[in-house]
């Protein structure tokens, strides 16, 4: 590609503008007849309440915070629904599905990577997401050999967020090993691969370009399986002291104890003593932890990224929420491995797993006075944006202008107070809640509409087909 030959981003509306909406969540809740005020920067200017709506344009339906989507892996939506045939032994796991995964990717050249992030990310923006945390670790050919420019791929992660419209903030992986103790990668993480030289230059390269393509750079060493303690050092290095740094911790139970193997604690317990987490960090999952990495994670002020429907679907366990709201934890929720590509199914997921757990209803609530669906929206939004280092997942002054109109015509949101709607279009039997999205300050789906949805799936069709041919 195409670092300078990126598709087109949507066409846009001028700013400023003014919009007018009966009802908004702000960071104080649910508030009647608001009028937002956008700036040419593609903020808030202004947020008025009990507002008149002279002047302004008058939305369709309530109005809330778009959703960051702090954790995905573009690629995988082109195998959700296709990992469904059980083994010989009836023992399918994570680390079946992974070998599954390895088995699909060799069969995914530049151009079908980038047919399949554009069509992800089309369905995010559609299902309420504005921005992406892309930790996107595929970097080599099929062969494993690398392109002639290191961020070929990468670049093809950049044109496809452009093509769609949404807000990128780009996670280049560090991966380097199969296992704890630095064991030599396997073959089906050739594509992953880098050295740390290596990555330090595919770093500086998308540095460079960072503010031209309007994306947020950030580092992810993949998990601590993946690297070793002394690259894990280099890699956050590199990160300056308002830059994103993501990792997988904690998934699997096997991950628990293999660390626990080689280091005599536990992964999120090792972080914790071993790298200068903060409100910098995002840990992946975090699945597994017990009480006392619970309470020294929040008191780190670092996110835990949560995608409930993918932890789900690979049978990683359930993350101990009561407990890590009750220590006012901060967590994003993604789309991981985009079976689901939908916020409001990644709360459903999440809030269920609890009550399953713990035989009760509305365990994850926090806030005094509110439901617990309009309270997972505000934490999640505001956690996720902190995850992807933009000041977004909020309606007040100064953030970004992500928003999601609520489509009030879908038959489980007639009728319902606004105080109640998240929770119809969280819990109830919606299939598509959101109307319009917003992002930074440009409408960029319209009545349910992305405008270049067509060819965007178009593209997409013809990759499948020609991967089913291959």
């Amino acid at each position: 590609m195409r670092g300078d030959d990126a598709a087109p981003v949507l066409s846009r509306r001028n700013l400023p503008m003014r919009l007018f909406a009966d009802d908004a969540l702000l960071p104080a809740g649910w508030a009647r007849d608001v009028l937002l005020e956008i700036g040419k920067d593609g903020h808030f200017l202004e947020i008025q309440t009990s507002a008149s709506p002279q002047g302004a344009e008058r939305v369709a339906g309530p109005v809330v915070p778009a959703m960051p989507n702090v954790h995905s892996h573009a690629f995988q939506r082109a195998l959700a629904g296709r990992t469904g045939d059980p083994s010989p032994h009836r023992d399918d796991t994570f680390w079946t599905w992974r070998q599954a995964m390895y088995a699909f990717l060799d069969r995914l050249d530049a151009d079908a990577i980038e047919a399949i992030a554009a069509q992800a990310y089309v369905e995010m923006l559609k299902g309420g997401y504005a921005s992406v945390g892309e930790f996107h670790y595929v970097h080599r050919d099929p062969a494993g050999a690398p392109f002639a420019d290191d961020a070929e791929l990468a670049w093809r992660i950049v044109s496809a967020a452009e093509s769609a419209g949404i807000a990128l903030t780009l996670l280049p992986v560090f991966y380097a090993h199969d296992s704890f103790g630095g064991t030599a990668a396997s073959a089906g993480q050739r594509r992953f691969l880098h050295s740390v030289d290596t990555f330090v230059r595919l770093f500086e390269t998308l540095a460079a370009r960072a503010s031209r393509h309007r994306y947020v750079l950030g580092v992810a060493p993949h998990s601590l399986r993946a690297v070793t303690p002394d690259e894990l050092g280099v890699v956050i290095a590199l990160a300056s002291p308002s830059m994103p740094i993501h990792i997988h911790a904690a998934e699997q139970i096997r991950e628990v104890e293999a660390c626990v193997a080689w280091s005599g604690m536990r992964p999120v317990e090792w972080l914790l003593a071993h790298a200068p987490v903060d409100e910098r960090w995002c840990l992946v999952h975090a699945t597994h932890m017990l009480d006392h990495e619970i309470d020294r994670l929040t008191a780190a002020r670092a996110v835990v990224g949560l995608a409930s429907t993918t932890e789900a679907d690979l049978g990683d366990g359930i993350f101990p929420g009561e407990r890590f709201l009750e220590c006012a934890g901060r967590f994003g929720v993604g789309s991981d491995s985009n079976t689901r590509v939908d916020p409001f199914s990644e709360l459903k997921q999440l809030e269920w797993s609890q009550r399953l757990k713990l035989r009760r209803r509305n365990v994850l609530i926090g806030d005094a006075g509110s439901t617990v669906g309009t309270s997972l929206w505000s934490k999640a939004a505001k956690g996720g944006a902190q995850a992807i280092g933009r000041d977004c997942g909020r309606i007040a002054a100064g953030a970004r202008a992500d928003l999601v109109v609520l489509d009030r015509e879908d038959p489980a949101l007639l009728e319902q107070p606004a105080h109640s709607v998240l929770d119809a279009a969280i819990f109830g039997p919606s299939r598509k809640p959101v109307r319009d999205v917003m992002v930074g300050g440009h409408f960029v789906l319209r009545d349910g509409h992305h405008p270049r949805e067509d060819e965007i799936l178009a593209r997409y069709r013809t990759t499948l087909a020609r991967m089913t041919a291959a």
